[in-house]
């Protein structure tokens, strides 16, 4: 299939006319015709449905324009990579991750990689969803389970370590339990049903020490991490969370500190296609720093 030609088409389509695609390629009305018509005859399909009003896209039509749309984003990224190859890292690096990871770990940390590579534009979508990465609606996902995908590449960050933690204000009021028996008489906070499913027993606090016996009723049910530490702020109860968000306050305190829950993987994500990034590998080198960093601290406490 003829490179020009199917470059002429992929305009064509998105201008919606010949008059329009002609000024954006620089070419004449006719020429562009003319190129349509010669990839309609060697492919024996129309492509588009001419009307009064301009074209409209065939169903086989519709087909090329997907997969020339593929060929012409993965150029563009070849085209980006090579030019970061050259010059200094820069361009625009959409960054995602859970809500409270990014606000209370990953936004904190960003000055000195900001301060480092000016020249890279870095956004921040934050969302308890997945947001899908083939079709670009981010650059870099930091997700919190392994993906499916067979197109995304992923790279091991950081083992994140649950423990329990309450506020003071808590801990004068109600005490702090010396043994796992002692969790009983205390106000548990828990992740509610709709919580993301990325831990397997995710509220073990519950069930950790009555084997065989009804699991404790927890105070309250939140379905969000940044929430759950909100909740311990407060002095409502004490909860399980990620070391990395007990850090996000220095005044909590660690209880039944000898008490480990459930441990996961956090990795770092990206298309294939953007493999050779320069940006996307200087990101990842630079979390890498600071988790390892991060990950001394919390070893100290």
């Amino acid at each position: 299939m003829d490179w020009d030609r199917l470059r002429i088409f992929h305009t064509v389509a998105e201008a919606g006319s010949f008059t329009a695609a002609a000024r954006t390629l620089g070419l004449s009305q006719s020429a562009v015709s003319r190129q349509i018509r010669a990839l309609e005859d060697s492919l024996h399909v129309a492509l588009f449905n001419r009307h009064a009003r301009g074209l409209a896209l065939t169903h086989e039509g519709e087909y090329l324009f997907r997969v020339a749309s593929d060929v012409v984003e993965r150029l563009a990224h070849a085209e980006e990579t090579l030019l970061e190859a050259r010059d200094a890292p820069r361009g625009r690096l959409v960054v995602t991750t859970m809500i409270s990871f990014g606000a209370t770990w990953l936004t904190p940390h960003l000055k000195d990689f900001i301060r480092r590579y000016p020249e890279i534009e870095l956004v921040l979508n934050l969302s308890d969803e997945d947001l899908d990465l083939a079709t670009r609606a981010a650059d870099v996902a930091i997700r919190f389970q392994a993906p499916q995908q067979a197109d995304l590449i992923q790279r091991p960050l950081v083992t994140v370590r649950h423990h329990i933690y309450a506020a003071p204000a808590y801990l004068q009021r109600k005490g702090a339990p010396a043994t796992i028996a002692d969790l009983d008489t205390h106000d548990i906070i828990v992740y509610g049903p709709t919580a993301p499913p990325s831990i397997k027993d995710i509220n073990w606090t519950l069930s950790i020490g009555r084997e065989g016996r009804r699991p404790r009723k927890p105070v309250l049910q939140v379905n969000n991490t940044y929430a759950v530490l909100q909740a311990i702020e407060a002095g409502i109860g004490l909860a399980a969370i990620p070391d990395y968000l007990a850090a996000h306050d220095r005044s909590l305190v660690r209880v039944l500190p000898e008490i480990e829950g459930p441990a996961f993987e956090t990795y770092f994500v990206y298309p294939k296609e953007l493999r050779g990034a320069k940006r996307v590998r200087l990101f990842y080198d630079y979390l890498r720093e600071q988790v390892r960093a991060a990950v001394t601290v919390l070893d100290r406490v």
